[in-house]
């Protein structure tokens, strides 16, 4: 795990995984087998997650940037979309018992869903993200400056 902080966020970020420009982390669990989940920055910007639907069924194929489905959390709905290329084979099961396991446990028991197949291109080692959050939260930072 790499402790982050910058302004007031802070979280730990687990080593061994890949990670998006849009603030999904990606397991290999097996080769050509992923695990995807959202990052601690992409839940803290949604708000609890409180409902949530993947318009994909197993089997499917993805690209990256296809619309899978959509989250809702007290901050904002947003769109899922694919950091994949290959065959959808499941949503998490755990979290229609328990949908907060994405705001609570998001590394471990609150992934998304099961891919095989290979990630996006522009997937990140654990430093290209820690960039990649520098750079959107100074934006955050600069955005509320210039608006007070």
């Amino acid at each position: 795990m790499i402790a982050y902080k910058r302004s007031r966020f802070a979280t730990r970020l687990p080593e061994g995984r890949l990670y998006t420009p849009s603030h999904f982390w990606l397991l290999e669990e097996e080769p050509g087998l992923w695990q995807v989940g959202f990052t601690k920055f992409a839940t803290r910007m949604l708000g609890d997650i409180v409902e949530y639907e993947f318009t994909v069924k197993a089997g499917a194929c993805l690209e990256p940037g296809q619309s899978i489905g959509w989250v809702e959390g007290f901050k904002a709905v947003s769109d899922l979309f694919s950091v994949m290329t290959g065959e959808f084979l499941e949503a998490n099961p755990a979290l229609a018992q328990d949908i907060t396991l994405v705001d609570n446990d998001p590394y471990m028991r609150g992934w998304l869903y099961r891919v095989r197949g290979a990630p996006d291109k522009t997937a990140l080692d654990i430093h290209g993200y820690i960039a990649v959050l520098d750079a959107t939260i100074d934006k955050m930072m600069a955005s509320r400056h210039s608006e007070g």
